[in-house]
């Protein structure tokens, strides 16, 4: 199984740590909120993707099984 990343724009306070911790499939856009790549988080960035999550202050970033 693949895991996807999903960002809440509600939750989001653009903090940017994830993009700082998962540059490869996060982009910051104009005002510092998160653009997530739409892909299945390959295996190689998979530890990535969870300290992206986890490090997320507002909680708005997480995993889904796709």
């Amino acid at each position: 199984m693949t895991d996807k990343l999903l960002v809440n724009p509600i939750e989001c306070q653009g903090h940017g740590a994830c993009a700082e911790l998962l540059p490869e499939m996060i982009m910051l856009d104009e005002w510092g909120y998160p653009i997530v790549d739409g892909r299945p988080v390959p295996p190689v960035l998979e530890r990535d993707a969870r300290a992206a999550v986890s490090a997320c202050p507002a909680l708005a970033l997480r995993l889904v099984r796709a």
